[in-house]
Parts: C-alpha cells; sequence; structure tokens
C-alpha cells in the first residue's frame, strides 16, 4: 500500500462509468499510496488555503483466493480511503484524494503459475474489489499489466540496479530456498518492480510493513543514483528543455510512512502465522468466497487450546487472539470490552458456532455483489478499462520524462 506527497498533479476527472445496478452504491458501507501538492489556482498567497492532491495506489496479487486476511487487512482500508476523499491538514489545507486500486498480476508471476488460471484469477481479484465497496465512481481500479509503463520502466531501472542490491533482499532468499533451482529471474527482480509501482505514480510517503520496509529502501536507492547519473548539469537541463519539460528530479523519492494497521489475521491452523494464500492446507483460512457450510466447517475444525476462557494478547494463547480479532473485525464498531462481556466465559465448543455466524453474516453481501458483477462481464472490464486509462495518462508521463533523461529518442506530443 502506498500514500504520497507528489510534485505536480493533474486535477481529478472522474471518469464516466455507468452504475452496476444500484450494486455499489456511492455510500457503500465497506480497499503502493501517494500525495502530491499542488496550490488550487483560484487562491492567492496569503489570502486562501491550498489545495492538496493524495494519490492512493494499492494492489493485492491474483494468485489464489482472496481470503478474509486480504480483506480485513487491505482491502476494507482501502474503502475508508475513499470514503474520505477530502480532508484538512493542520493549516486548513484542503487534501483531495485520487485512489487507484490495481491487481498486481506482473507480480503474481514471479512464482511458479498455472497460465489457465491468471485470467480468472485476475477478474475475480477485480470483481472482489469492487463487491467488497471499491466504487469506480470514486476510485479506479485496474490491472497492473493493462498499464505498459510499470514493465517498462522496470526494465530501465533493472539497466542501472546493481546486482549485488537485489541478492541482499531477505524475501528473495527466503523463497529461492523453497524453489529450489528452479528459481526464475522475475523473483530475483521482483523490488525493481515494486520500485517502478512506486516511483511511477510519485509516492512521498509509503506505508509499508515490516517485510516490505527492505524494498522501499531499495526503491529510495533506484532513484537516488537514477538521479546521480541522468539528473544533473547542464546536459539533462539542455535535454529536458528540447523536450519541453521541467528539468527537475524524474521522481520523487519515497520515504517510509507509519499508518493504521488492518487487523492482523492470523492461520487457522496455526496462530503465530499470518493467514496466507501460499499454504497448500486451504483449511488454514477463510477465502472471502467460501461458502457458509465451508466457513463453519473451517471454525469447527480450526486449531484451539484445552484452557477454560477466551481473551486477548495471552502470548501463551495465539489462537485465541486471532479468533478473538476475527470475531471483532467481522462486527464493525464493537470494541474488545464489548466483545469479552459477551464470550469471555464461553467454552471453544460454544464460541465457534456464534464466531462462524459472524463471519458468514459478513461476508454474505459481498458474495452476493461478487456474483451480480460477475455476471456482467461487460461492466467489469469496462470499470478496468476506464481504471487503466486514468493511470496511465500518470504513469506515461512519469516514464516519458525517465526516458528524457535517460537520452531516448522520445517523439514529441
Amino acid at each position: 500500500m502506498i500514500v504520497a506527497v507528489l510534485r505536480k498533479s493533474a486535477a481529478f476527472s472522474p471518469l464516466a462509468v455507468r452504475p452496476h445496478r444500484g450494486l455499489i452504491s456511492r455510500h457503500s458501507p465497506f480497499l503502493l499510496h501517494s500525495t502530491a501538492t499542488s496550490a488550487d489556482s483560484s487562491a492567492t498567497a496569503g489570502s486562501a488555503p491550498k489545495t492538496r492532491i493524495k494519490r492512493v495506489l494499492s494492489g493485492v496479487q491474483p494468485t489464489g483466493s482472496l481470503h478474509l486476511g486480504n480483506y480485513l487487512g487491505a482491502i476494507r482500508q482501502w474503502v475508508e480511503f475513499q470514503d474520505n476523499a477530502e480532508t484538512q491538514d493542520e493549516e486548513g489545507n484542503l487534501i483531495q484524494t485520487e485512489n487507484f486500486f490495481c491487481v498486481v498480476d506482473l507480480h503474481a508471476i514471479t512464482m511458479p503459475h498455472d497460465p489457465t488460471e491468471l485470467t480468472e484469477s485476475t477478474l475475480s481479484s477485480a470483481a472482489l474489489y469492487l463487491a467488497a465497496g471499491i466504487d469506480p465512481s470514486k476510485s479506479r481500479v485496474f490491472v497492473q499489466s493493462h498499464v505498459t509503463a510499470h514493465a517498462e520502466l522496470t526494465w530501465l531501472l533493472n539497466c542501472i540496479t546493481p546486482m549485488n542490491w537485489l541478492e541482499r533482499m531477505i524475501q528473495f532468499k527466503e523463497k529461492a530456498r523453497k524453489q529450489g533451482e528452479s528459481v526464475g529471474v522475475g523473483l530475483f527482480d521482483y523490488p525493481v518492480l515494486m520500485a517502478a509501482d512506486i516511483l511511477l505514480y510519485q509516492a512521498d510517503q509509503i506505508p509499508v510493513g515490516e517485510d516490505q520496509r527492505q524494498h522501499l529502501e531499495l526503491a529510495r536507492d533506484i532513484s537516488r543514483r537514477f538521479h546521480d547519473l541522468f539528473c544533473k548539469g547542464n546536459k539533462y537541463k539542455k535535454l529536458c528543455k528540447a523536450a519541453g519539460v521541467p528539468s527537475r528530479p524524474v521522481f520523487v523519492e519515497p520515504n517510509a510512512m507509519i499508518v493504521k494497521s488492518g487487523a492482523r489475521i492470523m492461520s487457522l491452523s496455526d496462530g503465530n502465522s499470518k493467514m496466507s494464500k501460499s499454504d497448500p492446507n486451504d483449511a488454514s483460512r477463510i477465502n472471502i468466497l467460501d461458502p457458509p457450510d465451508v466457513i463453519r466447517e473451517k471454525i469447527k475444525k480450526c486449531k484451539t487450546d484445552a484452557q477454560v476462557g477466551l481473551e486477548w494478547d495471552n502470548p501463551d494463547r495465539p489462537e485465541a487472539t486471532n479468533l478473538l480479532t476475527i470475531f471483532q473485525a467481522v462486527q464493525p464498531g464493537r470494541t474488545r470490552e464489548d466483545i469479552l462481556n459477551e464470550v469471555r466465559d464461553m467454552t471453544w465448543g460454544q464460541f465457534k458456532p456464534v464466531l462462524a455466524d459472524a463471519i458468514v453474516n459478513h461476508l454474505g453481501p459481498i458474495q452476493e455483489r461478487y456474483k451480480a458483477i460477475r455476471e456482467d462481464d461487460e461492466y467489469l472490464w469496462q470499470v478496468l478499462k476506464d481504471g487503466a486509462d486514468a493511470a496511465d495518462e500518470i504513469a506515461s508521463r512519469t516514464l516519458k520524462h525517465a526516458k528524457i533523461a535517460m537520452g531516448f529518442a522520445v517523439p514529441p506530443s
């Protein structure tokens, strides 16, 4: 996920998207992120507050089924971003938000995948974004590979990124050990693609988890190296002048940002491990599209302990904390105290059916909306096309500037 401040931003002009028969309402209760500063053209110095543009760009891989952890930890936060599109900062300046949510299919193929399933999982993920509350009248939804600047900038950055920088990436080492000799170059190069994702949209402040912090540092290093190589001196100024673009640095250097974390949902089979799409045991997770009987069976069989009563934050009872966290997360607005007053004295046999019912009730409306969206392919593809067009306008502008700095023969606009 990414939130950032941009140096400049074009005015936000929502693309026309026809409503889906009322399924995704404008005020639906239900998702890499960026901010741009630009003065409101109608304001004069000292007479009126400025308008700043905050751009939100975030995505989830389409491999496997999206699960409860993806939804509660990320997608539901995306909805909060879009539903709070206008805020004010401490100085009274108006902050307007542009939301871009993508299905990161280019990242998905860095690990072995089934080509017969990629299209379906991509469309399924996009439809789930919409079903969970992402509103096309407020946000752009697109597929990463539909904006070719992601792949093209990755190649340009590859050519100036030292290999030993990538060899230090911890995630590559961990995943490469699992794949053995069959590990692909794409997995090795994954962090450069992530850097391109961030830099294309001029992201400044980036909220990332600890597992992605090293990749953010790499994006910073790549940005600095690019500027040292291509964005200094009279040669760069002459190239920019000839092309009719500003001679400022091509990229905004991203910084780490701490934001409110979503619910941390752990595996149903191990309370110390995150719920994961890659876990071969399907019973370890609640998939968003699991039917009610499957959800109830998974909760019935999930790992618990032999202690009596329920409690949060006991390090010796990670499963208790996880199941209580899920119970609270699928009932927005309820506090821990409220939850404990209801269930603290229950046995596992009493609590599990109550938990299963809460999950089923929460996911039911999402599943209904998802089914209706998937029955209207024309609508889904139009949403993705409009989203890709809007994203491409921003990404292509950054890519063009990068190519000019590197000396490519860029056709005039």
